[in-house]
């Protein structure tokens, strides 16, 4: 199978699956997108099947190219591990890796947990933080590699495109995983009186989807109060529930028990949201802390399709 499925093909194959443009793959792999659309095309040849249905505005996934996800992902696993095993090479050291709750409640356990066992030997440290935070935290050098939002420039239809953000450490740098859009989720039940402000459920500053909220409501020239704060994604999840406001929330993530907020509300668009993965500089970090931070960014890129799509059971 492995003479039938060259990994580079593969490798570009996630990377325009996970970010549905030809541009933006070629941009994080570092190749021309005559490359990305040559791997494409040769993946589809030897697969026999088209894996991406596109037009002048958008790429999807086939059914097909939805099955290759699966397949891809365990071909480069293998790929990696027979490579690792038969190069000797043992990642070594301390990883300070930061995360944003969002991806704790959905995929991420399962990449750590594959990272660990091919690198047991890497002591991972883990911090849950909001992604205004972590962000902050890796610009003073507590942290080695942090997956967290990052604010893309405006509304729909700027897909892609990169703008001014709430601080220096979210500029134009980081690896893009994904992008998708914010919108404003509540409880099935929840009716908004338009002539009262609009019941917000919020995380506190340096929250990148609190600040959205505010700014295309002001923007709107919308009244709102704050019905809730908190830094704890679950507790904002069970208010939500509980029908005592709407949060901007991503749509690829939406939580159990909650439902996007009908356009008939008359709430702005919240725009898009990157995905990003940003590496420390640490002075004087050991050799080993780069390799390790390396290694779990490749891992997460390659399984950056599983990040949005919520587990199983409750959240």
């Amino acid at each position: 199978m492995g003479s039938v499925y060259d990994p580079a093909q593969l490798r570009t194959f996630l990377a325009v699956a996970q970010t549905l443009s030809f541009t933006q793959a070629a941009r994080r792999l570092g190749v021309r997108q005559s490359t990305v659309s040559q791997h494409v095309r040769r993946l589809e040849e030897a697969a026999g099947r088209q894996l991406f249905s596109r037009d002048t505005h958008s790429v999807q996934l086939t059914e097909d190219g939805e099955a290759m996800l699966g397949f891809a992902r365990t071909i480069l696993e293998a790929h990696e591990r027979a490579a690792a095993f038969f190069t000797g090479t043992r990642l070594r050291g301390r990883l300070r890796f930061g995360a944003s709750e969002d991806f704790v409640l959905t995929r991420l356990p399962e990449i750590l947990e594959s990272f660990r066992r091919d690198h047991p030997e890497v002591d991972l440290e883990l911090t849950v933080e909001l992604s205004g935070t972590l962000h902050e935290q890796l610009e003073a050098g507590r942290l080695d590699l942090v997956l967290a939002k990052r604010r893309t420039s405006g509304t729909r239809g700027t897909r892609g495109t990169r703008g001014s953000s709430t601080s220096g450490a979210q500029g134009a740098h980081g690896e893009l995983v994904w992008q998708d859009a914010l919108i404003w989720i509540g409880a099935p039940q929840l009716r908004l009186d338009p002539d009262r402000p609009v019941p917000l459920i919020v995380f506190p500053p340096p929250g990148i989807t609190r600040a959205r909220a505010l700014e295309v409501l002001e923007a709107q020239g919308r009244a709102w109060r704050i019905a809730c704060t908190s830094t704890s994604l679950s507790a904002l999840v069970a208010a939500a529930r509980a029908g005592l406001g709407v949060m901007a929330h991503t749509r690829g993530l939406i939580p159990p028990g909650l439902v996007p907020v009908p356009a008939r509300a008359g709430l702005p668009e919240l725009g898009d949201v990157d995905f990003v993965l940003l590496h420390g500089h640490r002075a004087g970090a050991p050799h080993g802390t780069q390799e390790a931070a390396d290694a779990l960014a490749a891992a997460i890129l390659a399984g950056g399709d599983r990040l949005h799509r919520p587990a199983g059971g409750p959240q």
